[in-house]
């Protein structure tokens, strides 16, 4: 049976399929106010802050789970990284495809409460085993968040104004990123010294405290989304790839497996693939520095978990400020030059943190490394508003959200490998636990210059591209 698209109301210029016509799909309805799209963009940068801030704590608990847990460099990347993407695989792309037939905003609240629910059972972990089922579900909570944010900003903003949006956007992995070291080393420096407790036949160590309490901020976060209103969506450009509206039970299972979307992806493949693998490649790299660089301050330079807290999230938080404000201006910049400014932009800034990232191990001290990675991440945050906006400007309408999941799904699979790739390499390569500078240096030399190279491959199809959808639109 086929499922409907939610019911809107009918007093607005919208047709019968819930869609805005081809002649006003260029800014929102007149009753969809910027006040009502402003709060949505608050409401998602909440829930955005609260997942990255989650991560980043558990980053930072690395260590004390070795320890306590008994566990490999293997085993602590493998908790990080693929097992938090086990249950994705299944359930990502079909959790995204909600978000191009319901309302947003109500796959947004389940998605940040099942966030919540599965962060604080891994506070009662017992074993390996256990805490690796709780990190594989917790993706699946946070898969369809990005797909149908993107979505649903897609359609409350005017082009004009889009990027700004997603530049907003950004606070919340600012905030996450930032408050998470500088909140998270005071938090593990407070629970360091509690006793294990007895509850219920369960014994929770001092560090799973933490666990147990960032999974409530997400809980009250869920119930904000109730409060945003829906906007309505855009019809598709003229000759887009629309996904079936007839046909079998079968066929309709197969759409929700992101079948029309990756046929939509093939056939621009020109476009969207280098960018995928550009994506994928640096996600492996920044994902696995992100995890393992609390690890490497602490055995390379003797820092604690509150040291390290304390200056990277200062030297984090200026740098996120300093990327914005560059990413802005430079892509304002280029826009008046080059259609292709998006992934122009992505391109160079690709290429510094390639290079921040290959300097940062060779440090003489924590505070040159710290502020050298901080260097790099300025450059990072400046390159993911042009990036995540090129995406956006060329997917289809009708399937914004399952394209958006895919694209992101290659940031979030590989990304999930990068800490287990460095474990393994760490293990099996290097060796010594004491050398994994190596190991961030090695990785980093590698993939980061074929990811810059794969960014650029895709600046003069994705010109051919804009190019070709403004003349349509004209």
């Amino acid at each position: 049976m086929a499922l409907a698209p939610a019911p809107i109301a009918t007093d607005g210029p919208w047709n019968e399929e819930g869609m805005v016509p081809l002649d006003t799909a260029r800014s929102p309805s007149a009753s969809y106010s910027m006040t009502a799209a402003y709060w949505a963009l608050f409401v998602i940068v909440l829930a955005t802050f609260v997942t990255f801030f989650e991560q980043v704590v558990f980053a930072m608990l690395a260590e004390r789970i070795k320890a306590d847990f008994g566990l490999s460099d293997s085993q602590l990347g493998f908790l990080a990284g693929p097992a938090s993407i086990i249950c994705y695989l299944f359930v990502g792309i079909p959790l995204a495809r909600l978000a191009d037939i319901f309302p947003r905003k109500y796959v947004l609240a389940g998605g940040v409460a099942a966030l919540g629910v599965i962060t604080s059972m891994g506070g009662i972990a017992q074993n390996f085993g256990q805490f690796v089922g709780t990190r594989v579900f917790l993706a699946a909570g946070g898969s369809a968040h990005a797909p149908s944010s993107y979505s649903l900003l897609a359609d409350a903003f005017p082009p004009a104004v889009l990027t700004r949006a997603f530049a907003l956007l950004q606070f919340g992995f600012i905030g996450g990123t930032t408050l998470g070291p500088a909140i998270g080393g005071m938090l593990i420096a407070m629970v360091a010294g509690w006793a294990p407790t007895q509850h219920g036949g369960l014994t929770i160590l001092g560090w799973q405290w933490l666990m147990i309490w960032l999974g409530l901020p997400a809980l009250m976060v869920s119930l904000l989304f109730l409060t945003i209103k829906e906007p309505p969506r855009q019809a598709p450009a003229a000759g887009a790839m629309p996904p079936p509206s007839g046909g079998s039970i079968g066929r309709h299972v197969l759409t929700f497996t992101g079948l029309d979307a990756a046929r939509a992806i093939h056939a621009k493949r020109r476009v969207y693939y280098p960018l995928f693998a550009g994506l994928a490649l640096s996600a492996v790299e920044v994902f696995g520095l992100q995890f393992w660089r609390v690890p490497f301050m602490i055995r390379t330079y003797g820092w604690n978990e509150a040291q390290i807290g304390a200056v990277m999230g200062t030297m984090t938080l200026v740098a996120s400020l300093l990327g914005l404000l560059l990413g802005g201006i430079f892509v304002e910049w280029l826009a008046k030059r080059h259609a292709d400014a998006n992934v122009r932009a992505a391109a160079i800034f690709f290429g510094c943190v390639t290079i921040c990232a290959i300097l940062a191990p060779l440090m003489p001290n924590g505070y040159a490394s710290l502020g050298v990675a901080s260097v790099g991440a300025m450059f990072g945050i400046a390159g993911a508003v042009p990036q995540n906006a090129a995406i956006q400007r060329v997917a289809p309408n009708a399937m914004r959200g399952q394209v958006t999941a895919i694209y992101l799904f290659m940031f979030t699979f590989f990304g999930a490998m990068g800490s287990f790739l460095v474990g393994l390499v760490q293990d099996y390569i290097v060796g010594d636990p004491r050398q994994l500078w190596k190991t961030l240096l090695l990785t980093a030399s590698v993939l980061l210059p074929i990811a810059t190279f794969c960014m650029t491959r895709a600046i003069r199809p994705y010109r051919e591209e804009v190019e070709r959808l403004a003349a349509e639109a004209a």
